[in-house]
């Protein structure tokens, strides 16, 4: 039972993953679309999406959060940081840097590494430190040899370590945390949406929009908590460390999809920095083996 429980948990994990990969596709048909207002479209339509499903399964616990003087300000500022990991991915997609967020969410679990050692004071061993070391290294030939920071990739990464460290402080209730983080955020989607309809440049209106933007915009509820589900369910039944590897199927669908199917140029300069990345992962995952403390620190959330 044990066995079909983790092979079930592997199932459910994966195919969270597999979806977060492939949702630049998801975001790129509304590419039309402002990315500010997919954004409020997606705060509001996952906040009443999550809500329904607890709702049914009878799992609602999101005034109680709200209610809690110690996890209030933490849901605030989660969510703040969730809004802006969202915008920034979203705008990455549909202006053609699908590369950036793929080597954001690469470098995502190093970058969750370093704070815990500055914030938590977790110690690392040595080559920890040098897998660490060789990520910032990566970062910093993409800068000296194309004289511009990476900033989508550095956002994304810093805003989702940022979000998995607060994570440590509220409790192990994803579909809770996110209805209640998304639910300070709605009054803001719906004034965006609200001062776009004014403005006459709200999707929903049949001039703005091709067919069947507004159900793709209300869609978004779906495809961000379906995963996130998934995700769930696979992450109570498998062990942290397969969660860690299974993390890494997002980000390099994201890879093949940035270069394959939109197009991007994938240069001499992106090779160098992601093989660099890439031998820093292979360091950093097999510096613990046999140890418990593999992925400790390295952030498991999902992408956005």
């Amino acid at each position: 039972m044990k066995h079909m429980s983790g092979r079930a948990g592997t199932a459910f994990a994966a195919g969270a993953f597999i979806i977060w990969g492939l949702l630049p596709l998801y975001w790129n048909l509304l590419s039309h679309v402002a990315a500010v207002e997919i954004l409020a479209h997606r705060l509001l339509w996952t906040s009443i999406t999550v809500s329904a499903l607890l709702i049914g399964v009878r799992q609602f616990r999101v005034t109680t959060f709200l209610r809690d003087a110690y996890l209030r300000p933490r849901l605030i500022l989660s969510g703040l940081l969730l809004g802006v990991n969202w915008f920034v991915y979203i705008f990455a997609v549909n202006s053609g840097r699908v590369l950036d967020a793929s080597m954001g969410y690469f470098i995502n679990p190093l970058v969750s590494v370093l704070f815990g050692t500055v914030i938590l004071r977790e110690s690392l061993n040595t080559r920890q430190r040098l897998a660490v070391a060789i990520a910032a290294a990566a970062v910093l030939f993409t800068i000296l040899a194309q004289g511009i920071v990476p900033w989508v990739a550095l956002v994304l990464a810093g805003t989702f370590g940022l979000y998995g460290l607060l994570k440590k402080q509220l409790p192990p209730a994803p579909l809770n945390a996110l209805a209640a983080e998304t639910s300070f955020l709605v009054p803001v989607g719906m004034l965006i949406i609200a001062g776009r309809g004014v403005a006459g440049t709200w999707a929903f209106a049949a001039d703005a929009a091709a067919p069947g933007a507004a159900i793709l915009l209300v869609g978004a509820g779906l495809v961000t908590a379906l995963p996130l589900y998934l995700f769930a369910e696979g992450a109570s039944r498998i062990p942290l460390s397969r969660v860690g590897f299974l993390q890494y199927i997002a980000p390099t669908l994201m890879l093949v999809l940035g270069v394959f199917v939109f197009g991007e140029p994938f240069t001499q300069v992106q090779a160098v920095t992601f093989g660099l990345i890439w031998t820093a992962l292979l360091l950093y995952s097999t510096a613990g083996f046999g140890s418990r403390r593999v992925y400790s620190s390295a952030s498991t959330e999902p992408p956005a």
